[in-house]
């Protein structure tokens, strides 16, 4: 095996490469700096704003956010490398997260998982070739007491059995939350809905 030399002197974003992340999501990032303590605190909700803007945290748009914030790039690296949820590459429209915990094993989370790698041809962190699914597993999902259960982007999918798959993946509202995700990323509390 041959070793890959990096180099650690050119910076891998070009001088001219321009912006990604556009006034709104840099507003939206700015606005979570009085919500915390110190700016790193703004992080993560920064990185999900940014993916969801980009579609995933290449190096030019952690470099954004670490200029929106006021923090150090290699701030923002450790913390997108970190979390399996920040994809560094381009993933699909919709994101399947299988649960891989004990809880969901025992109750047939592994066969859950081989019906949504046949029903898609794909293995985990790959996307279907027309970019519209892409799979992971977490060990946990919060959800044991409805096991096993999946993700697709945020909605949560319940007792969900190996022959639900193809129905759940045709449904175009599979990834379509009933409320919003909350007051500090939406910024819609109890009196506003």
């Amino acid at each position: 095996m041959a070793w890959k030399s990096i180099d650690r002197q050119t910076d891998p974003i070009p001088e001219d490469a321009g912006t990604i992340l556009g006034t709104e999501a840099r507003a939206k990032i700015r606005g979570f700096l009085d919500r915390y303590e110190d700016k790193r605190g703004a992080l993560i909700p920064s990185l999900h704003v940014a993916q969801e803007t980009a579609g995933h945290l290449s190096l030019q748009v952690m470099k954004e956010v670490a200029e929106c914030l006021g923090i150090n790039p290699s701030d923002v690296l450790d913390t997108t490398s970190f979390y399996t949820h920040f994809w560094t590459h381009a993933r699909g429209k919709k994101v399947i997260v299988c649960c891989r915990s004990i809880t969901c094993q025992m109750m047939g989370g592994d066969k859950v998982l081989e019906a949504i790698k046949k029903e898609l041809g794909i293995d985990e962190h790959e996307t279907t070739p027309d970019g519209k699914y892409s799979l992971i597993t977490e060990e946990c999902l919060a959800g044991c007491d409805h096991a096993p259960c999946m993700l697709i982007n945020e909605k949560l999918h319940e007792r969900v059995k190996p022959e639900d798959v193809p129905r759940i993946l045709a449904d175009p509202d599979n990834d379509k939350l009933d409320v919003p995700r909350s007051y500090l990323y939406d910024g819609v509390g109890p009196e506003e809905k």
